[in-house]
């Protein structure tokens, strides 16, 4: 047992290494740069942590209107922050501090101010954790040390706190089951394991599945080669496992239901890309990127007598494998979920090392000096090997810091073994923690800086706070003019369709109720409306984001579009949009075509009524009464839309086109499409197609006529995979298709003229009743409608979602799918007060599930403990 003294100073020596570790992004920070991500860095995990915090302030712990177009953010946002333990705690000391006057309103920058901080403290929590499993399994404390320092101090934890911050959290969980499993596996009890897995399911689904894999293996691995006698029978660890593993699922519950739904409620195309089973491209010893081991762990394992110790073996076995495996993008799509490859999993290959590295040094006395030699000449001639081999990598300082420090650990480790030379056992202690530290610093330089100069970034440094100000980001210009239209729209609810470059985020870092989001995890009914249903070009395609509305002003004023907000490089404005204000570059424009947040109708179409038609009969069913999903009332003849492609004569330009096939011959071609009887040009058109480019070689610019979207690499795996597309412009005589050179598939091309007079028939109708009193705070919806017209059903722009009910003046009723991902309520005639609530789907249950578990895990420990005399 540790005595307090002993702990106190682990504490302290924990806290000093991990500052240490941090050095250069500390140094960074005193200097006013942070080192964070230019893009899921600064577009997700720095104003996702500012906006759920603001939210939760506000009381807001499971909705926001402000989350895209309104979202379950406790659900949607699981992936990242809205469960996350280290998180949350953070949040919480920010409220405390804000409360008594330390800090002010926590801005953005706050949370990139904190991240070192936070990183430090985890980093911190993560030694003591892993010092502790390592104990467990038999070390003294300084060489468990050792063995938690390579698994925490670690190339992985530093990539991922720069990059997608939660990912670091995993870290910490991973031990905490490992020492569940042991506890176990050596002494039958399992409250740690229970609370373990609880733990781990309630901060992250999805790296829980990783961490419950990675325990898995473990465990078979500890019954092939058991470390004590008397472990407690297979089977009754199999029971323990199972019952311990599903109380602490049901503890984590209230967190992990809902966020698993959010994640089966997305949408993301499936992965089509080849996954090779093995494909080794990093060099793992001297420049890596997502593992370095380190030279001791090389020489430990050619140190051959040390395998007869049933934990080096273990380790050691672990370790090469796990290199092996890190090598398989196969194995990488199965910790993803069979989805592709990604390199989530190496933690546990650090952490093993580190235990193979721990247990060589606790026994290190026990080998000769010809060992070690043969050892370190082996280390040599195995970093000679790699460096041969045709690798990812280039020549730097971080790669050559690594192949010194693996001399200077050679070379020590040697003079370690000279039984004559005495404490330098102690000097290679010192080289192998002093190595980590050099290591994890000079990766941060080198490996996590670079020459962005979009975010303002030169090699060797970090991203500079005046970014976080910049109009690439969230520039005064553009931030004073939506806070001007904010100020001077009477309704509250009325978005504003801006977004600064490709940062779907920026409403939530200007702090405006906008048009775009960018998350892993999105409402798939609206990520469908976006791609499939109403064909809406977000002017860039990407997978896990929505943007505006295409410049469609049907849409705008069906989902309370009050405002687009252009710069002079932009596309078209939207039809019936006024210019009514202007900051340097950025203008605004006001729809005048506005219709009430809540509408009512009598007239319902299916989708299945709809199922072949355009986007533009869409919107206008839509704007003449709403479109359900399975409603078997319906005896309404849908809007039609007249496709004029047979007055349109077809012109190559800079290309050839026959038989769907467009080969551009020039560096920007296409067709013209002409339209032979300008008398069927009305206010705007839509040009629907079929798009796709026959080679994989590039990403490409779409142009039809002056409205620009981009299409990724047939090969990305950011591809929506959507190549059906409809873009609105302003009619023209003319419709002009521009792509790059190359060939590409072009087919059914179709071309419908819009007048939009089913959207000024829709605007008498409104002003025929008074305007609805809407009041939408979070998950909460409150509405006073005159309902004069005796109409069946209202319809809102509140996001159809599991988890909302409904009301209508004190009645329960349903809530219904309406226009493809929004919302409809059965009203009746006259007045009605419709009062809608939104909780995470299925939380009440998974309360009670819950607390009926911590009861059960209560009530076993207590059996247990009675039962089972007092082990070591």
């Amino acid at each position: 047992m540790m005595t307090k003294k002993s702990w106190l100073g682990l504490v302290v020596v924990s806290v000093i290494t991990a500052i240490l570790a941090h050095w250069f992004m500390l140094s960074e920070w005193m200097q006013g740069r942070y080192v964070v991500g230019p893009n899921d860095g600064l577009s997700q995990m720095i104003p996702f942590k500012h906006f759920l915090y603001e939210s939760m302030r506000d009381g807001n712990f499971f909705y926001s209107e402000r989350f895209g177009l309104g979202g379950g953010t406790f659900s949607q946002l699981g992936y990242y922050f809205s469960t996350s333990i280290v998180f949350l705690l953070t949040a919480l000391v920010t409220a405390v501090l804000e409360w008594i006057g330390v800090l002010t309103t926590p801005g953005l920058q706050h949370w990139a101010d904190v991240t070192v901080f936070v990183s430090i403290i985890r980093l911190t929590v993560i030694l003591l954790i892993t010092t502790v499993f390592f104990r467990l399994i038999g070390l003294k404390t300084r060489f468990a040390y050792i063995g938690a320092t390579i698994y925490g101090v670690s190339i992985l934890y530093f990539r991922h706190v720069t990059y997608w911050e939660f990912f670091a959290d995993a870290i910490i969980f991973l031990p905490l089951l490992l020492i569940g499993a042991e506890r176990i596996m050596r002494y039958g009890k399992p409250g740690w394991f229970i609370a373990a897995v609880a733990l781990s399911m309630i901060d992250n689904f999805y790296f829980a599945y990783i961490n419950f894999l990675l325990t898995l293996i473990y465990i078979v691995f500890r019954w092939i080669i058991p470390l004590v006698e008397g472990e407690l029978k297979r089977t009754k660890q199999i029971i323990q496992f199972l019952l311990g593993g599903v109380l602490g699922a049901a503890i984590s519950s209230p967190f992990f239901v809902p966020a698993v739904y959010g994640y089966l409620n997305n949408f993301r195309p499936p992965f089509e890309g080849d996954i090779p089973l093995f494909d080794m491209t990093e060099n793992i010893l001297s420049d890596g990127k997502l593992v370095v081991l380190p030279a001791i762990v090389i020489l430990c394992l050619i140190l051959f007598p040390l395998y007869k110790k049933k934990a080096f073996g273990l380790f050691a076995l672990m370790t090469v494998l796990l290199a092996i495996l890190h090598a398989s993008p196969a194995v990488g799509s199965v910790f993803n979920g069979l989805s592709a490859p990604q390199f989530r999993w190496e933690h546990m290959l650090m952490l093993v090392a580190g235990g193979l590295a721990a247990v060589a040094m606790q026994n290190w006395k026990e080998i000769y000096l010809k060992h070690v030699v043969i050892g370190a000449f082996g280390t040599i001639v195995v970093y000679y090997l790699f460096s041969i081999m045709e690798l990812e990598g280039k020549p730097s300082l971080y790669a050559d810091s690594l192949v010194v420090m693996a001399l200077l650990t050679c070379a020590v480790a040697i003079l370690a073994a000279v039984r004559q030379f005495k404490h330098w056992d102690i000097a290679l202690w010192i080289v192998i923690i002093g190595s980590s530290l050099v290591t994890v610093n000079m990766f941060q330089e080198e490996k996590l800086t670079g020459n962005h100069q979009k975010v303002e970034q030169v090699q060797g440094q970090g991203i500079p706070q005046s970014f976080f100000k910049s109009e690439a980001y969230n520039g005064e210009e553009s931030r004073e003019l939506v806070q001007q239209l904010t100020s001077r729209e009477k309704d509250p609810l009325t978005r504003i369709d801006w977004m600064i470059g490709t940062r779907n985020n920026t409403p939530i870092v200007q702090d405006f109720l906008g048009t775009s989001i960018y998350s892993s995890i999105l409402n798939q009914h609206l990520l469908h409306f976006y791609l499939d249903d109403l064909s809406i070009d977000m002017g860039r395609e990407s997978v896990s984001r929505y943007a505006g509305f295409g410049g469609r002003t049907n849409l705008y004023s069906l989902l309370n579009g009050g405002y687009t907000v252009r710069s002079d490089k932009g596309n078209p404005v939207p039809f019936g949009f006024e210019k009514v204000a202007q900051k340097g570059d950025f203008k605004a424009f006001e729809n005048e075509h506005r219709l009430p947040f809540v509408r009512t109708t009598n007239t319902v179409y299916t989708e299945e009524q709809l199922a072949k038609s355009p986007a533009i009969a869409r919107e206008h069913a839509m704007l003449d009464g709403v479109i359900l999903d399975g409603w078997d009332e319906s005896s309404e003849s849908v809007p039609v839309a007249k496709n004029v492609m047979d007055k349109v004569t077809i012109h190559p330009i800079q290309a050839t086109y026959e038989d769907d096939k467009l080969v551009v011959t020039g560096k920007n071609g296409g067709i013209d499409l002409k339209v032979s009887d300008v008398r069927l040009l009305k206010e705007d058109v839509y040009v629907s197609f079929h798009l796709e480019r026959a080679t994989s070689d590039i990403g490409f610019q779409l142009k039809v006529n002056d409205y620009k979207t981009t299409r990724k690499r047939s090969d990305s795996i950011y591809r929506t995979r959507v190549n059906d597309m409809t873009i609105r412009v302003p009619s023209e005589e003319t419709i002009r298709i521009r792509v790059p050179k190359g060939t590409y598939t072009l087919s059914d091309l179709a071309l419908y003229a819009e007048d939009y007079s089913t959207l000024q028939k829709a605007e008498r109708k409104a002003k025929q009743t008074s305007e609805p009193i809407v009041e939408w705070k979070g998950g909460r919806v409150i509405v006073q409608l005159d309902n004069s017209n005796g109409d069946s059903l209202a319809i809102m722009p509140v996001p159809f979602e599991k988890g909302w009910t409904a009301k209508v003046n004190g009645k329960k009723v349903s809530v219904l799918k309406a226009n493809y991902a929004f919302t409809g309520i059965p009203i009746v005639a006259g007045t009605n007060t419709i009062e809608m609530s939104y909780r995470p789907p299925y939380f009440g249950v998974s309360l009670v599930v819950s607390l009926l578990a911590l009861i059960g895990t209560l009530f076993w420990m207590i059996r247990k403990k009675r039962n089972t005399p007092s082990a070591n």
